[in-house]
């Protein structure tokens, strides 16, 4: 059975950044209020033409450079996202086809914040099953959409950005060990986007949040998940060099490394500096936690984190990085022009296709 090595990582954010001063000046708040209660000192907010796909397709390129992976080996792609696009098509579509991924299978996974370790797991398990061999998994936000900037309670969380992994098939030994996802259903309404769907117009859509209520489940699963994780290992606490945790607020991370009895500093904090990107935090977390030199390899790391759904779950993962090999693929900047030319090309083949199609009826 092949083991599922994580080969590939990168992440992007836009570039406008929305600080707690600048939001003082939007609804009654102020930089201490917020940073006292969730340690978010500034934001990146989408611009008008920054949407999930574009950034996504940004951090899927640099994952597949790190991999030194072209996008036409791709097997699947997974976008886990709480503000897709659209109802459909998939975000995971409009990434494939940005990057040129030609041979990827792609589908959104939606488990609001935990989504990228659900979709990690679940690229994780086909790579194992023997059905593919490369996977590339996006965690992708445009939060500021569907924010009420009229409620401090929640317009101070939310910021957006993109993360990926690529995940690939190996015969060495590490990469994802163990995976435990969870959900709870009757807490629905604690955190939600409530239209959008079919049971209420898209144009009311805003994130409703229970913020008392969240934060008792949050400190109530963190913990927990993490310790499930490592006992489906067949590992101890002791044996975590990292954690890196959903980015939701500074208080619940501390609460969880108390219940853990572990310092802070086994932990990889950024809320600080992006506020809640939801399926995007853990793995611009993880990038960044790579680049400070937190995460080496031979590393065992855990990834925990929690959402609306109401959901949660953990993930242990032998950090390897990327597998040796010989070939270099074309520069991700290239296979960009290249992605857009052969999709401007598939259109018009469609037009011409249907043509002819039409004169044969």
């Amino acid at each position: 059975m092949p083991f599922a090595h994580i080969t590939g990582w990168g992440m992007y954010v836009p570039e406008p950044i929305l600080t707690n001063d600048d939001l003082s000046k939007m609804v009654d708040t102020n930089d201490e209020w917020i940073r006292e209660r969730t340690g978010i000192r500034e934001r990146h907010i989408a611009g008008e033409d920054d949407f999930p796909s574009t950034l996504g397709i940004e951090a899927a390129l640099k994952a597949l450079d790190v991999a030194n992976l072209a996008p036409t080996e791709l097997d699947l792609i997974i976008c886990a996202t709480s503000s897709p696009e659209y109802v459909f098509p998939a975000t995971a579509c409009l990434i494939q086809d940005g990057i040129g991924a030609t041979k990827a299978g792609a589908f959104d996974l939606q488990a609001a914040c935990t989504g990228f370790i659900f979709a990690v797991n679940m690229a994780a398990q086909a790579i194992r099953s023997g059905s593919i061999k490369n996977a590339l998994v996006v965690g992708t936000e445009t939060l500021s959409r569907i924010v009420n900037w009229k409620d401090r309670n929640t317009c101070i969380l939310f910021g957006d950005g993109a993360g990926a992994f690529v995940l690939q098939a190996s015969d060495l030994p590490g990469g994802v060990i163990s995976a435990v996802m969870h959900s709870d259903g009757s807490g629905a309404d604690s955190l939600s986007v409530p239209a959008g769907g079919t049971r209420m117009p898209a144009s009311e859509a805003t994130i409703q949040m229970d913020g008392k209520e969240v934060f008792r489940f949050a400190t109530r699963v963190m913990g927990r998940a993490v310790i499930e994780a490592l006992e489906s290992a067949k590992m101890k606490i002791e044996d975590v060099q990292c954690i890196v945790p959903h980015q939701a607020n500074y208080r619940i991370i501390e609460t969880a490394a108390r219940y853990l009895k572990l310092p802070l500093d086994k932990f990889v904090i950024n809320v600080d500096r992006y506020g809640n990107t939801s399926t995007a935090s853990i793995p611009i977390a993880t990038v960044e936690g790579l680049e400070k030199g937190r995460i080496k390899p031979g590393d065992k790391v855990v990834f925990v984190g929690f959402g609306g759904g109401l959901t949660w779950g953990a993930m242990v993962v032998e950090w390897t990085g990327p597998i040796p090999t010989q070939k270099h693929y074309i520069h991700s900047q290239q296979y960009r022009l290249f992605a857009r030319l052969r999709s401007f090309l598939r259109r018009i083949w469609r037009h011409v296709e249907g043509f002819f199609s039409r004169r044969e009826l």
